[in-house]
């Protein structure tokens, strides 16, 4: 407000009162006696409603959950199963971002996250969900292409796709089979695990992958596993939140939620494993 503004309101005030709240001396502003005795009772007035007011604001609602996850794991893994939790907590309300980064939970409205990693974070309290076992995918198209695909050293006469700064993934899957990745015909890296598995989709090369996240498209037949190639990450998906915080009826329900659905999709690759 204006100074002007701000004297108008404060005559206007006066003039309800009844009486002077302020004295007027040389451009400077004095209380007056009843304004001295008016101001106390104000201050402890207006000190309840910022307060109050405050509490209403930061007030956490139990059933309203804000989690920020990994696009891939988001796209891939959580959306498509995501009505099994409404169904089971139609209650609960869940705020999804998506994001690489990790969150600062002290700074932040985001109550839990997933992030992709070794497992080893800070002030987090920290749940395995499943570790990433990649094995080579592609198009079926490449399958009946003119360049050969037939045995597992075919592989580096397609262009190699790979995630931005995650290039020796491809050096140790292609250490199984005494191929180097020196010998690969091209290569091309993407920012995101969803994009590299995207352009594989669309048959540009031979991305890796985690067959469970990607089984959707195996079973649909946008993309083959061509050969039983596998490699341990030793990193994976991980439930996280701040650490000592208590959990809310929400944050609970998705934690118990997630980590039981991941159990069972873990058990229903493994009885498809031992079916082969």
């Amino acid at each position: 407000m204006t100074p002007s503004a701000i004297s108008h309101q404060l005559k206007s005030l006066e003039e309800f009162l009844g009486m002077k709240l302020f004295r007027r001396e040389k451009r400077q502003v004095y209380l007056t006696g009843a304004g001295e005795r008016y101001l106390g009772s104000v201050q402890l007035a207006l000190d309840e409603l910022e307060g109050a007011t405050r509490r209403l604001m930061t007030s956490t609602n139990t059933s309203a959950v804000n989690i920020s996850v990994a696009p891939f794991f988001l796209t891939r893994w959580l959306v498509p199963r995501i009505t099994r939790f409404q169904e089971r907590h139609p209650d609960v309300e869940l705020r999804f971002s998506s994001t690489m980064g990790y969150i600062d939970f002290e700074h932040s409205d985001t109550d839990m996250a997933v992030y992709y990693g070794s497992g080893n974070w800070n002030d987090v309290e920290s749940h395995s969900l499943r570790n990433i076992v990649q094995t080579p995918v592609c198009s079926p198209a490449l399958l009946h292409s003119s360049i050969p695909l037939q045995v597992p050293s075919d592989i580096v006469k397609h262009t190699l796709i790979y995630i931005t700064g995650r290039r020796h993934e491809w050096h140790r899957v292609l250490r199984q089979i005494d191929v180097s990745l020196s010998d690969a015909t091209r290569t091309m890296s993407f920012s995101s695990t969803s994009l590299a598995v995207s352009a594989a989709t669309e048959g540009i090369g031979i991305a890796l992958a985690d067959r469970v996240l990607v089984q959707r498209e195996i079973e649909t037949g946008k993309l083959v596993a061509p050969f039983d190639l596998a490699f341990d990450t030793q990193n994976g998906f991980y439930l996280v939140y701040k650490k000592n915080r208590a959990l809310t009826y929400g944050m609970q329900a998705f934690r118990d939620w997630i980590m039981e659905e991941m159990q069972q999709d873990l058990e229903r690759a493994e009885r498809r494993s031992e079916g082969k």
